[in-house]
């Protein structure tokens, strides 16, 4: 006898290898995917503005990225001692505004290197609702605490949101052709707007991307990591202490079902044997015997240069580069 409703991933049209490049967009279930994906040694590339929630605002940083028109000065404004930009997360903001332009275009720069080239673009919608800003009409991507008063808030119609998703579609066939995306809905509940409108957004959201992707299942897919959280993992067990976001258990889970649903078996394995790898490179003894920890570092060293010799697209990956440096050659 059956005790739970498990999901089927819907069939898709491409797999990814052990060496592509992934980006990812979106909610924070986006930072959820790519930590696994870093922790099993796959080119990735998180956020490069931070967490961002809407379908409008995805759109315009990836806009953004592909025109890679540099962040200006006015663009930016002060609020509680720091230098923000709507369409950057808080943790870009800095007390010096030339740091924070720096530092945001940095970001900008690199990001629309790395999507020139990338493999899979991965986006996660977190909800339907927006904030336009009242003066200039813009959908920020965060409101840096700002008052009420200064944004329009309201629930996009599934026609705008797929609207979004073409638009996203377009811009990246004439800037990355090669690119296939990844579509899913944020298993995070957004409690914050009341759980009746979090239903009708999470609705909207996936009535839209599922017939947007019906029309375009060529290039693009869909991940069902809401339907995972919401059916099959349908208990507070499995949810964190604010029984809002999903538990390191079902964040395992989740990532099992995205590993079945995408990886072949040569890409499993390789996964699998760089996230040992992974953890060994993160190790901190529990001892002070200087002899065994090296012992332990240099045989790591070891199983890192075989690794980078086997799968050479490997050799630039920063966390293999800086465990070489770092723990070894000091």
């Amino acid at each position: 006898m059956e005790f739970r409703t498990k999901i089927k991933t819907p069939k898709n049209s491409f797999k990814i290898r052990h060496s592509d490049k992934i980006m990812l967009i979106g909610s924070c279930f986006s930072n959820n995917i790519g930590s696994k994906l870093h922790n099993a040694l796959i080119q990735t590339e998180i956020n490069p503005f931070g967490t961002v929630y809407n379908p409008a605002s995805i759109l315009n940083e990836i806009a953004r990225i592909i025109s890679g028109e540099k962040i200006r000065e006015t663009e930016l404004f002060q609020a509680n001692g720091m230098w923000n930009h709507f369409g950057f997360h808080s943790q870009f903001s800095k007390t010096d505004v030339n740091e924070a332009l720096s530092t945001m275009n940095y970001s900008l720069e690199h990001a629309g290197t790395y999507l020139k080239h990338c493999d899979v673009l991965f986006i996660t919608l977190g909800t339907a609702i927006i904030y336009e800003n009242r003066h200039t009409g813009f959908t920020v991507s965060n409101c840096h605490k700002l008052p009420a008063r200064e944004f329009n808030r309201r629930m996009m119609n599934c026609e705008e949101v797929k609207s979004c998703l073409a638009s996203i579609i377009t811009v990246l066939s004439e800037y990355a052709p090669q690119v296939k995306v990844i579509f899913t809905v944020s298993p995070i509940r957004h409690v914050s707007d009341g759980l009746e409108q979090n239903q009708l957004s999470k609705s909207i959201l996936r009535t839209a991307v599922g017939e947007f992707i019906s029309a375009h299942n060529d290039r693009c897919g869909y991940f069902p990591a809401y339907e995972i959280m919401m059916d099959d993992l349908r208990d507070y067990r499995f949810y964190a202490a604010d029984m809002v976001h999903p538990s390191d258990i079902a964040i395992e889970y989740i990532w099992d079902t995205f590993k079945d649903t995408y990886f072949d078996e040569c890409t499993t394995q390789t996964a699998s044997f760089c996230e040992r790898v992974s953890k060994r490179m993160a190790h901190r003894p529990m001892t002070d015997n200087h002899e065994a920890i090296t012992r332990f570092n240099e045989e790591t060293a070891h199983i890192v240069i075989d690794l980078i010799k086997e799968h050479p697209y490997l050799e630039n990956l920063p966390q293999l580069k800086n465990f070489l440096r770092y723990e070894i050659l000091d």
